[in-house]
């Protein structure tokens, strides 16, 4: 028959030790738990932060993006405006049918600018854009309207385009390409009024679309009665940058001034 032999009874101190470290244990265990559900808490409020502080960047990209858009619109139509009633004044003799039709232009530009001003006006206090592109979105393919447009306003424009597919340039290209033209021409318009200008645009998939664009300087340094922020070509030479490729301006050797872009095409 196997020995039993009598447990001693913990001492007072032993029984302490044991119920202080289970509490110690209890406390430990109950403040990770709710650390953990404050680290858990404080990540998903932090993403969500970080998600609205994107949406909130791209929003006011966009904003900026048709801001600037409608600037460009804005210039051009309003230079074609200016130099509409710059003729009519300098013309008081023209014949009544000339005279009919500048005023259904300037009519027509002034209609459409107050249009587009109140579109980007709207745009800039809200912030908000339904994505159905109701701002200009022009291609390489309306260049030409463009410069119909210039031409129809008296402004003597030779275009001559070289591109392989001008259905396949690519979206952001051609409309870069699009802003280009549009700008060369508002600043022949207000820094060099009645002077001829010549457009070039040509290139292809892997070789990039390259635009070149001059005009003859006037005679003469003055005013010409356009005004401008002189912003316009530093705002084409940063979307060009933006969009991969480069662009320069400056007096030619032949003295005119001249402006020429490239823009990547891939293949």
């Amino acid at each position: 028959m196997p020995l039993l032999y009598p447990i001693a009874p913990l001492p007072y101190t032993g029984h302490l030790v044991i119920v202080v470290a289970s509490g110690v244990a209890l406390f430990a265990w109950g403040s990770f738990v709710r650390a953990r559900r404050q680290l858990l808490l404080s990540m998903a409020r932090r993403a969500e932060a970080e998600q609205q502080q994107r949406v909130d960047e791209a929003k006011q990209l966009e904003r900026e993006h048709i801001a600037r858009e409608m600037h460009d619109v804005l210039a051009h139509r309003l230079s074609l405006l200016s130099m509409h009633v710059g003729a009519l004044e300098f013309r008081r003799d023209a014949p009544t049918d000339e005279v009919a039709a500048s005023l259904k232009v300037i009519r027509n530009s002034t209609h459409q600018a107050l249009q587009d001003l109140r579109e980007v006006i709207g745009v800039l206090r809200t912030g908000i854009t339904d994505g159905n592109g109701d701002y200009p979105q022009p291609t390489l393919a309306t260049v030409r309207e463009l410069v119909n447009a210039a031409q129809a306003a008296g402004v003597q424009v030779t275009y001559d385009e070289h591109v392989d597919d001008v259905d396949s340039v690519p979206a952001s290209v051609g409309r870069t390409a699009y802003r280009v033209v549009q700008e060369a021409m508002t600043n022949a318009r207000k820094h060099a009024p009645g002077m001829p200008v010549t457009l070039d645009v040509h290139g292809g998939p892997g070789a990039g679309l390259t635009v070149r664009a001059r005009n003859a300087l006037p005679p003469t340094d003055e005013p010409t009665g356009v005004p401008g922020a002189g912003t316009g070509l530093i705002g084409m030479t940063e979307r060009a940058e933006l969009a991969g490729g480069r662009l320069s301006h400056g007096r030619t050797p032949a003295g005119e001034f001249g402006l020429e872009a490239w823009l990547p095409w891939p293949t």
